[in-house]
């Protein structure tokens, strides 16, 4: 297949629907759509030779719309989403795939992969960023089930990354977002996996400080590996009344912690029950009508003084805030094992204004500093849930000496810097 077979641009049947990510319609001069590493490469030396900014797709959630670019060509990996299952529970993963599709796929085989919580999320993002979802506890990062990665280089050189071979690239593609070549295909340790107990408990908001202190001794501070959850805290949208929803994936036979999971609030409704892992994963759908102001920050603990942040942000009102639970199989990896350097956090939380389309900067801004009194309490940033790219964002996604072996693997791999449009490493 030729490049110009790979290519849409503006006016093709399709452009509309390829020009637009979680984050919304771009304009860019062309869409390709390889369908293997060598038409990668080919892509890749076209989109070069043309001298264009360079956007690469896997499943487009992006919050700051990385996948698409105005002006400049997208690579879209969504033809390279195979799903194969080797010897000994490895799995062989496209990029372009999404982890509905995987969990669906490996299901049959009793086998899982732990990674994001949104069906249509794509493989080679998630994976990048690290990858936190409902068997995080249980059985840690998406990376690290990871057994090697395919991946074509800026000057499109097809290499395979493994503890073996290219090992400073592989320690940086588990947890660098991206930054050093387009990897066409993952090798996974599956897990085996058939059903957890999913589902939600509905709490009243009427004491949300006490709510989120319940929920960190039942859900972080005293609960099993098996346990993994996500508290909720919805304001009241149009003339509903604020909720507090608790997420629950309980991987495990024993239901005592979801008995100490009731006894944090006052419970309104509940639908937690066994079910099938992969028809847990759920869809995420853009805001429309709003600009949201999303932050996020890993925390070491979830003390008084962020409980009286999430409490006071989450008061003055127009603002979701997610508690996710970490800890458990992350935290015993090393943090200089991988490039996602934060294994100490002990929960994620992440939080979001919803401001209108037409709003000032001066809106935003203010958005901001709220966000930021409960992002001071962080000791770092997860790239996949991040809402600005700003220099303080950067450092807070990578402790410097992170970073600095990041960029000497961005030096060696990525010199020119053609994978830019991510959470920057400059060489």
């Amino acid at each position: 297949m030729t490049t110009e077979q790979l290519e849409i641009h503006p006016g093709d049947a399709g452009y509309d629907t390829a020009r637009t990510t979680f984050a919304g319609p771009t304009d860019p001069v062309m869409v390709l759509r390889p369908t293997s590493p060598a038409e990668v490469a080919a892509a890749l030396h076209h989109v070069r030779d043309a001298g264009l900014d360079l956007a690469i797709r896997s499943g487009g959630h992006n919050l700051l719309g990385f996948g698409a670019v105005d002006g400049g060509a997208v690579l879209d990996l969504s033809a390279l989403d195979e799903v194969e299952v080797l010897d000994a529970g490895r799995v062989r993963i496209g990029a372009g795939a999404t982890w509905g599709a995987v969990a669906t796929a490996l299901a049959p085989y009793g086998l899982a992969v732990s990674s994001g919580d949104t069906g249509s999320v794509g493989v080679g993002g998630l994976t990048q960023a690290g990858g936190i979802g409902w068997l995080v506890r249980k059985h840690g990062l998406t990376i690290d089930h990871l057994l090697a990665a395919d991946l074509v280089t800026a000057t499109g050189e097809l290499v395979r990354a493994s503890a073996e071979e290219n090992a400073d690239l592989f320690w940086a593609l588990r947890g660098g977002a991206g930054n050093f070549g387009v990897v066409t295909a993952f090798e996974f340790q599956a897990r085996p996996v058939t059903t957890v107990h999913f589902g939600t408990i509905t709490f009243a908001a009427d004491d949300v400080a006490q709510l989120v202190k319940g929920w960190a001794a039942a859900a972080v501070d005293d609960a099993p590996d098996e346990l993994t959850t996500m508290l909720a805290l919805m304001p009241a949208f149009g003339e509903g009344d604020p909720m507090a929803v608790l997420y629950v994936c309980l991987a495990g036979d024993d239901p005592a912690p979801l008995e100490a999971l009731r006894t944090i609030g006052t419970v309104v409704s509940e639908d937690v029950a066994e079910r099938a892992y992969a028809d847990i994963f759920e869809e995420a759908h853009p805001p429309e009508g709003v600009r949201p102001v999303v932050g996020n920050a890993l925390v070491s603990a979830v003390d008084d003084a962020l409980i009286d942040a999430i409490d006071a942000a989450y008061g003055a009102g127009g603002r979701v805030v997610f508690l996710r639970s970490l800890g458990g199989a992350v935290s015993r990896a090393a943090g200089t094992d991988t490039a996602f350097a934060h294994r100490d956090a002990a929960a994620l939380v992440v939080s979001a204004a919803f401001l209108p389309l037409d709003a000032t900067e001066e809106q935003v801004a203010d958005a901001r500093a709220t966000w930021a009194t409960i992002g001071a309490q962080g000791i770092g940033a997860y790239a996949g849930f991040l809402g600005s790219d700003t220099a303080e964002d950067i450092a807070a996604l990578w402790p410097e000496r992170t970073q600095a072996r990041l960029r000497e693997v961005k030096r060696a791999w990525d010199p020119d810097n053609v994978f830019r449009r991510n959470f920057n490493i400059a060489p």
